[in-house]
C-alpha cells in the first residue's frame, strides 16, 4: 500500500475507535436510568462527553440535608484499564474525601478499571454509599477519618459546617460556561408553578414512553464532543 492508502486506513482506524468510544461513554449513561440512584442527577458536559456534571441530595445520616456538587471525569482511554475521577467542587468534610483536592478515594472499591465487571453507575452508587459508611479503609482525609473515631461531637460540628454550606451555595453562578452545568433558582410561582403541574398531572396514554437521545449532530456522523476533523 502507499503513503496515502496507509493514512486513509489510519484515519478509518481513527474515527471507528471516536465512534466507538462516544457510543459506550452513551451506554454508560443511559445505564443509569435503570438503576436507583437516591438523590444523585447526573448529564454529560454539552462540550465534552468525557466530563459529567453531577450534584448529590443527602436525605439522611449525618450529611442530611446538604446538596454537594461534584464532577466525574473519564480517563481519555476510558473504558481501559484507568478509573475516572470523582471530584467534589463543594467543601465537603470526609473521611473519603481528600480535603486538599476534594478527589474521592476509589481505589479502595476500584483498584482499576475493568471494562466487563465495572460501570458508571457502580461509582455513583459508591458515592451514595459514603454518605452512610464513614469507616474507610484507607482514608483520603486521616484527619476526618481519626476525629470521626474519637471525638464524634467535634466530627458532627465540622460536618454541619459544610451542610450548612452547601446549602449556602445552592443558587451560586456555573464556574463554567457549559449549558449543562447543573444549576437551581430560587422558587418562583410566575416560573416554576406551570411545570410543577404538568409535572404532578397523571400521564396520559402515550406518555412516559421510551425516547432516544442523540449525541450526533444533525446532518452529520460528528459527535458533539468532537472537533471536526
Amino acid at each position: 500500500m502507499n503513503d496515502e492508502t496507509n493514512s486513509n486506513v489510519k484515519e478509518i482506524r481513527e474515527l471507528y475507535s471516536m465512534f466507538h468510544q462516544e457510543y459506550i461513554i452513551m451506554a454508560e449513561y443511559r445505564m443509569l436510568q435503570t438503576e436507583n440512584l437516591q438523590g444523585i442527577y447526573v448529564i454529560p458536559s454539552y462540550e465534552n462527553s468525557f466530563v459529567w456534571f453531577g450534584v448529590i441530595f443527602v436525605r439522611a445520616g449525618y450529611y442530611e440535608g446538604g446538596v454537594f456538587r461534584f464532577t466525574l471525569t473519564l480517563p481519555e482511554n476510558f473504558p481501559d484499564v484507568n478509573v475516572p475521577v470523582v471530584n467534589f467542587s463543594s467543601n465537603l468534610y470526609h473521611p473519603a474525601v481528600d480535603s486538599n483536592t476534594g478527589n474521592l478515594n476509589l481505589h479502595e472499591v476500584f483498584p482499576q478499571w475493568d471494562i466487563k465487571r465495572n460501570h458508571i453507575w457502580q461509582i455513583l452508587k459508591y458515592l451514595h454509599f459514603i454518605f452512610h459508611n464513614l469507616n474507610m479503609k484507607a482514608p483520603a482525609n486521616a484527619d476526618a477519618s481519626t476525629i470521626y473515631k474519637t471525638n464524634k461531637k467535634l466530627f458532627l460540628e465540622k460536618v454541619r459546617e459544610c451542610v450548612v454550606s452547601s446549602i449556602d451555595h445552592v443558587y451560586d453562578d456555573p464556574p463554567i460556561d457549559d449549558r449543562h452545568y447543573i444549576t437551581f433558582k430560587p422558587y418562583d410561582p410566575e416560573v416554576h408553578e406551570n411545570a410543577k403541574n404538568i409535572m404532578l398531572r397523571p400521564p396520559g396514554p402515550n406518555e412516559g414512553l421510551a425516547q432516544g437521545i442523540s449525541w450526533v449532530q444533525s446532518g452529520s456522523y460528528q459527535p458533539f464532543s468532537k472537533d471536526a476533523t
